[in-house]
């Protein structure tokens, strides 16, 4: 079983469109507000990313679980977390998502089973594992996604999930973001096999390579996968090859690669590519392509707004949720 691709049309397109906007502008505006001291702590963006997370997305259902990385701001958006809780968890108040306790790298929103980010590398490979298999033990049609980098595939733990995840046939996406320097080393002089989805591959996984810049590539690739995996195929594995256009975190001062590599990626970025493509096909407009980017801005602000209007944790509910609760099941 496999599912076709979806038809392109000039509502889909937008809509695309309008969901990598999203992103790109909460993203900048991100980086402008850490400058200024609203943000603190780490901050990684996902600007150059936006097709993965977008396209992703369509092909997961509301019962389906997520696992994300660090760098998952991109993620939540595309998810349906609101972006007004997104920011005032960054902001670091009780508005939030995780009331302001976990930050850029902790986002989590249970009612839209996205089970956060996370601050280890690898470390939701293998809770998504064990999500999957929570789903299949239930006799449930869902699956875990997992996004992680490629710098996670050097961790013990993603082998040991692959191979589990493949033992016991489970119900569970296996995503790789390839920006090809992880923290800051090139691919190329930390593995010897520098085809991550072959890794997966040696595990019996089914396994694809599919441009991460190219959100329509993605979906189709994602759409595809989820329905194997939903008919009872097991795990699946795309290795999503894109780039990240600002450094690895706010700290990072990209000693490791050039101005002119990173250029070269922007000229070929999911938003120009896309925006191009479907220009030259009359399927939108420069003047669709502002007011999307306008609506974007207005959104962003007013979830500025809305986080820097909101209350901080009251001080005597900083030793909530540290320990259990007497009474608590």
């Amino acid at each position: 079983m496999s599912a076709a691709p979806a038809e392109i049309g000039r509502e889909r397109v937008l809509e695309r469109l309008k969901a990598m906007l999203r992103i790109r502008r909460f993203e900048d505006r991100c980086a402008e507000l850490y400058g200024k001291g609203f943000i603190r702590g780490y901050l990684h963006l996902y600007n150059g990313e936006e097709a993965v997370g977008v396209g992703v997305m369509q092909a997961l259902e509301p019962d389906d679980a997520v696992v994300s990385t660090y760098r998952e701001h991109g993620h939540a958006l595309a998810r349906g977390v609101p972006m007004n809780a997104l920011m005032a968890e960054l902001f670091g108040k009780l508005a939030g998502c995780s009331r302001g306790r976990g930050g850029s790298m902790h986002i989590f929103d249970v009612s839209r089973r996205f089970y956060g980010g996370n601050a280890i590398v690898g470390v939701g490979i293998p809770l998504a594992v064990g999500l999957a298999l929570a789903q299949k033990l239930r006799g449930t049609r869902s699956l875990a996604a997992c996004f992680f980098g490629e710098g996670a595939v050097a961790e013990g733990e993603f082998n040991e999930s692959l191979n589990l995840a493949a033992l016991w046939k489970l119900p569970v996406l296996f995503m790789c973001e390839n920006n090809l320097y992880a923290m800051g080393t090139a691919l190329d002089r930390s593995e010897s096999q520098t085809d991550i989805h072959l890794k997966a591959a040696g595990y019996r996984i089914p396994s694809f390579a599919v441009d991460g810049m190219d959100v329509l590539a993605v979906e189709d690739a994602a759409r595809g996968a989820a329905a194997r995996i939903r008919a009872g195929g097991g795990p699946e594995f795309l290795e999503l090859k894109t780039y990240r256009f600002r450094a690895h975190s706010m700290f990072d001062s990209q000693l490791y690669r050039t101005k002119e590599e990173v250029e070269s990626w922007r000229r070929r970025g999911p938003l120009i590519g896309f925006t191009q493509k479907f220009k030259e096909r009359g399927l939108m407009s420069e003047d669709d392509y502002l007011r999307l980017e306008r609506e974007a801005d207005q959104e962003v602000d007013a979830a500025v707004a809305f986080a820097q209007a909101a209350d901080w944790e009251p001080v005597d509910q900083l030793m909530r949720f540290v320990y259990a609760e007497r009474g608590a099941a």
